[in-house]
């Protein structure tokens, strides 16, 4: 699906990304969550009050992002991504020594703004800009670094946990972002993509996209009808990834098999990513919209119906497929229709939001727990709000293509 020649042209622009997508791996809910019985019983708290904690500490960082993902769009990439893993690298140090409720709440904050938050608004902004005909191929290249992260980080943490702590875990990522995240990177970012390398990204087959203010795009009815899918996704994946301990307890599965799972996971992402992303470049972000959240809704229905272990790789499979969709897609889809030139301002406001959801899952969801509303009943609901978006995203999809249409003609 992706041409050897697209690949070693543009190697050290899609290893950027894939290299940024990876590190943030330790703000991401999937990591963070591994070591959530620990850190309960560290602290002596709930499955309600952690997720209240989680929820504070990611709504503070969706908030600064409105404000700090627009500096991509001023200063270069290189140095963002510098100060982005100085202060991930931080964070993750912090989490080894707290010692009070307070000092984790100013963790989940740090981890959750580096992490999940801005080491992927670069990741994204600058693959959006470098590439427009490739867009949807390198925009999965660059997410498979994500994946990769999902796939050996569950397994190395436990590990890493039973063998030296889960304090000295976190010390280790902090040293490793430092030692090794940080000049690597510098070194990919020394060589500026070329504005000759990037005239050969000119799609002359594509609508002419108008360049969108972040203000334009605020007030724009279709920029909010798309997030109610968008952010679907966010809220249930990181409900399910932060209270998989409590999930794999109710369902008697143990938390090593599912880790050992998610294997499964980033491998369906990694095929369907670079399916995707060779589908985007050829059909179109928009087209693929009403599909998106399929995947989830299955996948949510199996966890409901299926108690035996092998819920456990059929359910990775479908959140791999969702997985996917929404990597390629967050990639892909705003710049097609809101153009580059504040794609950095644009993106922040699309990012604030993804993390203000991931933040609301999982303590909406463990303060029903706490409530005796069973997953089950959960996931249930859950299933119900994909499957309802999916056919609103089916008339938004035409909607905003025609919408294109008509703009290129008066353009």
């Amino acid at each position: 699906m992706i041409p050897v020649a697209f690949l070693e042209t543009n190697a050290r622009w899609l290893l950027c990304g894939a290299l940024l997508m990876f590190w943030s791996s330790f703000g991401q809910t999937f990591f963070i969550g591994l070591f959530a019985g620990d850190i309960q019983a560290e602290f002596g708290l709930s499955h309600g009050e952690f997720g209240t904690i989680y929820m504070i500490g990611t709504i503070a960082s969706a908030v600064t992002m409105i404000w700090l993902g627009a500096t991509v769009d001023r200063h270069p990439p290189a140095r963002i991504a510098s100060l982005v893993i100085i202060g991930l690298a931080v964070t993750c140090f912090l989490m080894s020594v707290a010692s009070s409720a307070l000092v984790l709440v100013l963790v989940i904050y740090g981890l959750r703004l580096f992490g999940q938050g801005m080491m992927t608004q670069v990741a994204m902004t600058s693959v959006g800009r470098w590439f427009a005909a490739n867009r949807g191929r390198a925009v999965a290249v660059a997410t498979l670094g994500y994946e990769v992260g999902v796939a050996i980080l569950p397994a190395t943490v436990v590990l890493s946990s039973a063998l030296i702590g889960w304090r000295q875990t976190w010390a280790v990522g902090a040293l490793l972002l430092l030692a090794v995240a940080m000049p690597t990177l510098r070194m990919l970012f020394a060589v500026e993509r070329t504005p000759a390398a990037m005239q050969s990204e000119i799609d002359v087959s594509a609508v002419p996209v108008r360049d969108w203010t972040r203000r334009e795009v605020i007030v724009d009815p279709v920029f909010w009808l798309i997030n109610l899918g968008m952010l679907g996704p966010p809220f249930i994946g990181t409900s399910i990834m932060f209270h998989q301990i409590h999930l794999v307890d109710t369902k008697g599965w143990g938390l090593g098999l599912f880790a050992a799972s998610y294997p499964v996971f980033a491998a369906t992402t990694v095929i369907m990513a670079l399916v995707l992303g060779w589908a985007i470049d050829r059909f179109g972000a928009t087209r693929m919209l009403p599909a998106f959240l399929l995947p989830m809704a299955i996948g949510l229905i199996v966890l409901t119906e299926i108690d035996s272990w092998i819920a456990i790789p059929v359910f990775m499979v479908l959140f791999g497929a969702n997985s996917a969709f929404m990597s390629t897609l967050n990639g892909s889809l705003w710049p097609g229709i809101y153009g580059t030139r504040n794609l950095g301002a644009i993106r922040s406001v699309v990012v604030a939001l993804m993390v203000f959801s991931s933040a609301l899952g999982p303590g909406c969801v463990g303060l029903l727990i706490d409530q005796g509303v069973t997953l089950d009943l959960q996931f249930e609901v859950m299933a119900v709000y994909c499957i309802a978006i999916s056919g609103l995203l089916l008339f938004v999809s035409r909607h905003v293509h025609a919408r294109s249409i008509r703009s290129a003609a008066i353009v």
